[in-house]
Parts: structure tokens; sequence; C-alpha cells
């Protein structure tokens, strides 16, 4: 997503454990776990680092990663026919520097039958995705409509990294004509 909107990038991973903490809202969860994940590491001059989390919450619950397919069903379940909000929290760090912001999404899904659910579940595409969908892949299906930054419903709200960008006078790169842009890249 970042490179497609002219973003250039070296992706390098933080491993911060995931866990809510007793009374955090969801919104303070997610700019909390994106404030960890990019902490530890080092910022150079010149360098940015941007670090993100997404949670998905309905009807008062926090839906992150499923743990298993049992998990992933019953979060479809719960998002089958009504409206959720999808929750992302941005760093972005510089020697100088560092914003926390949010961005939020609501989805609406049409109510899904038991075999749609086991069928979605058994394709895979739910394990590792908060609230069990990846709204770019086949649950796109299950989408009746979105209020709110589609990317961000994705995993990483871009409009809002990029307008933080601009603020901080950020030097980024020229897009490229469509036929010259990368692929996809997560």
């Amino acid at each position: 997503m970042l490179l497609n909107a002219g973003l250039d990038h070296l992706v390098q991973p933080t491993h911060v454990p995931e866990q809510r903490l007793p009374g955090e809202s969801p919104e303070a969860l997610v700019q909390r776990l994106a404030s960890e994940k990019a902490a530890p590491l080092r910022v150079a001059d010149g360098d940015l680092i941007l670090g993100a989390d997404t949670v998905v919450c309905c009807n008062g619950e926090i839906y992150g990663k499923p743990e298993n397919l049992e998990a992933a069903a019953q979060m479809l379940r719960q998002l089958s026919g009504r409206s959720h909000l999808v929750h992302t929290g941005i760093c972005l760090r510089t020697t100088d520097c560092v914003v926390v912001d949010i961005c939020t999404t609501e989805v609406w899904f049409f109510a899904l039958t038991e075999s749609e659910i086991e069928e979605y579940t058994r394709s895979g595409e739910s394990g590792d995705k908060a609230g069990a969908y990846a709204i770019q892949g086949c649950a796109s299906r299950f989408v009746e409509k979105i209020n709110g930054c589609y990317h961000n419903v994705v995993g990483l709200p871009v409009s809002l990294v990029y307008r933080h960008l601009r603020e901080m006078n950020w030097p980024m790169t020229d897009c490229a004509p469509t036929g010259e842009r990368p692929s996809s890249t997560p």
C-alpha cells in the first residue's frame, strides 16, 4: 500500500505482545501498541519509523487476530448482519518528533450463513487478520458498505500517514505512472 502511494519503505518487524491493559479503550490500545511497535527501532538522521496496530470492535468487544478457525468463525458470527468499527493506531517517529494518531472506519456486513462462515474460515484468509477477515480478499463479498477509510480496514490508513508526513515536510517520491508501480506489498 505504501509503495502504491509513492511512499518508499523498508519493513522491519518488531515483536510486541498485543495485550490489552485493564480498562484500556480500543482507541488507546491501538495507539499504545503502534507506539510500542515503533519504539524498539533506532531512528537515525533522515529515518522515519512507522508503527501501526489494528483492532475490530463490535458490541463492546475487541477482536484482534483469531487464535484458531473456531475463534475466527465466532468473530464472523458476531460481525454478521451488523456494523463494526475498525481502529488503527499509527506512530511516526523521527529524530525530531513523534506523532501518534488513530483512524476509525465503520463497516457493515450482510447477514452471513453458517456455510459462508465455514467456507471463508477454511480458505485460510481469516487467520492473521483483525476481526478474522480481509476486506481486500474474499471477505469483500460480505461488506454491505463502509464509512471512512478503506485502507484503514485493509490495515493501514495510508491517507492519515501521508497527511502527517506532509505536515512534517517529509520528502516523498513521486507517484510512478500506473504501469510502473510495484505490485501490492503488505
